[in-house]
């Protein structure tokens, strides 16, 4: 069975077609998955290998802004967890806030901040509600992370993610504000997904590719066309990493 799932972002479904012997199920026929309506979301699930790791492939998340349900991802989620998997890999396009980042790179997400005040376990009643983000981001997957960057000569950028809930795209004045919070990129997803990942019991280990410069940082307007065509160059990078992360477990 496998234990490592993934979650690939906007302009990121070229990872799963490196899926052997994949059986591909669109949300669509899964009873309670969402219906996502982005442009560059496939939505649908993946399950089969890469290399000789059993991996399960959620091409597509439904965001925030969509529908106003931070816990859109929830049901997915959880059914991983059914299903036994331990280790789930979330993957992002963002904007960096940092000169040193630009436009391709990969970024290790190591902590986040979550700006857009929502949180996908609003609502739910029991204590489990009160899960701890100390160690959400999971050491021993970092460190794979960066091992097997340097084994195989990726540029592997570190830093915090700021979520945003979208769906316009930030002001230069809230790109400074982030800037000077502590955030390395900013995006408008993942960070719900990461919570439920942790209330699921789930190891979580995230990445964002660059797509832009965050607004006011070169002048250009951005748009989600952008981050459609820069996404597949860092996504490359990214794919390579994550496959040998896989293989690192099952060489």
């Amino acid at each position: 069975m496998p234990q490592t799932a993934l979650v690939l972002g906007s302009g990121l479904g070229a990872l799963a077609e490196q899926v052997k012997d994949a059986v591909r199920i669109p949300y669509g026929e899964l009873e309670g998955f969402p219906a996502g309506g982005v442009s560059g979301h496939a939505g649908e699930v993946v399950a089969g290998h890469i290399g000789q790791t059993q991996i399960v492939l959620l091409s597509g998340r439904v965001h925030y802004y969509e529908h106003g349900d931070a816990a859109a991802m929830r049901l997915p989620i959880e059914c991983l967890a059914d299903i036994g998997i331990r280790q789930l890999i979330l993957t992002n396009s963002a904007g960096s806030l940092r000169e040193d980042m630009p436009p391709g790179s990969v970024m290790l997400i190591t902590d986040h901040i979550n700006w857009s005040g929502m949180n996908p376990l609003i609502g739910e009643s029991s204590d489990r509600r009160f899960v701890g983000m100390t160690n959400a981001y999971h050491a021993g997957m970092m460190k794979s992370a960066r091992r097997v960057a340097k084994a195989e000569g990726i540029a592997l950028h570190e830093g915090a993610y700021m979520w945003f809930s979208g769906p316009s795209f930030e002001t230069p004045a809230e790109i400074r504000m982030a800037r000077k919070l502590g955030g390395d990129a900013v995006g408008m997803s993942t960070v719900p997904e990461v919570i439920l990942a942790r209330f699921a019991g789930l190891d979580v280990a995230a990445f964002s590719v660059i797509t832009n410069f965050g607004a006011g940082m070169t002048g250009n307007e951005l748009s989600h066309d952008e981050t459609k065509e820069m996404a597949p160059k860092g996504g490359e990078r990214l794919g390579r990493l994550i496959a040998a992360m896989l293989q690192e477990q099952h060489p």
